[in-house]
């Protein structure tokens, strides 16, 4: 059995609004495991980055913890109080976020921001911290450090600034890394190089990867195992050959078949409809009113996840024995 560094059982976040409550993350439990890399993915509002700041302890004022845990080494994080998540955060688990611009101060220098986070967490001396961040930089892939590391955010490009706030999030040494959308700002041969960076240091540094996207096409090369979201809830999950190579439920059906390729080009097909209203109670499976293969079961009862191998499962009523044998064509 595979050693899970993180796991979430039965999170439910929504968040207090001036209509009412929005319930945003609606009942969801995975395990990430040791040296592997979980790509969480479903469209914009699927509670995808609401999870990542949940673990991180980075939640919004408005936001209501309705149920749930996340563990990590035994110890749940949402029972944790500031002081023992500052500690934890960086240290132990440190985050990528999707615009680098706002996540670094633009009137300090890039090398001192990265020094900072080891002077702050009491792990080095002023000194010793310079060296590790001109070690980090080049780690990164910051060319020349001696000579960059006084420069500011705003002289460099979105790639670079990006692999920036790599090196601060790894200046502390941490076990988890999250990466909420690290390469949706940047052009299609930047987020490669992005991506095969962050698949580089999860190797050498032995991390576990939390990559949270939109776009399953991002973690094609990356992932390990996936969690397909959709309105709050996992629908499906598996290794990625499980969900790359047979999907089973219609939303990951949608996701593939918009997914670019070179002999896709001016044929993509958007998902119909758009997500539901989160401060409305869903009745049923939730993607029913865009799923053409969606029953009449569909619209009154929500789907329980239904095992289809040790490592995959979907929540759809198609895989319920007396369902309509219905299979995905492919693109």
């Amino acid at each position: 059995m595979r050693e899970h560094t993180l796991q979430v059982n039965h999170l439910q976040i929504a968040f207090r609004t001036g209509n009412g409550l929005v319930r945003a993350v609606r009942d969801i439990s995975f395990r990430l495991e040791k040296g592997r890399t979980l790509a969480i993915v479903g469209e914009s509002g699927s509670g995808k980055s609401v999870t990542s700041r949940a673990i991180m302890g980075l939640l919004a004022p408005n936001a209501v913890v309705e149920g749930g845990e996340i563990l990590y080494k035994g110890k749940d994080l949402l029972q944790m109080s500031e002081k023992e998540l500052c500690k934890l955060r960086g240290d132990k688990i440190a985050m990528i976020f999707q615009d680098p611009m706002s996540a670094l101060d633009p009137i300090m220098p890039i090398g001192k921001q990265i020094a900072e986070t080891m002077v702050i967490n009491g792990k080095m001396s002023p000194a010793d911290a310079k060296n590790k961040a001109l070690q980090l930089m080049e780690e990164v892939g910051i060319r020349n450090a001696k000579s960059r590391y006084g420069k500011y955010p705003f002289e460099f490009s979105g790639g670079m600034r990006q692999r920036i706030v790599i090196a601060i999030a790894l200046a502390a040494d941490p076990e988890i890394l999250i990466c909420d959308e690290p390469t949706t700002a940047l052009d299609v041969t930047i987020q490669a190089q992005i991506l095969e960076l962050i698949n580089k240091l999860k190797e050498e540094r032995h991390l576990s990867v939390v990559f949270i996207t939109h776009d399953l096409g991002v973690v094609a090369n990356v992932a390990d195992d996936i969690a397909v979201m959709y309105a709050g809830k996992i629908v499906e999950r598996g290794t990625a050959e499980d969900i790359f190579y047979d999907p089973r439920h219609p939303y990951t059906w949608a996701l593939l078949t918009a997914m670019p390729d070179l002999e896709t080009v001016g044929k993509l097909e958007a998902i119909p409809g758009a997500p539901p209203n989160m401060l409305h109670p869903i009745v049923g499976d939730a993607f029913a009113p865009r799923n053409p293969y969606a029953m009449e079961i569909d619209f009154e009862q929500p789907p329980p996840m239904f095992e289809i191998s040790p490592t995959h499962a979907a929540a759809t009523w198609l895989l319920h024995p007396n369902a309509p044998k219905v299979k995905w064509k492919g693109r």
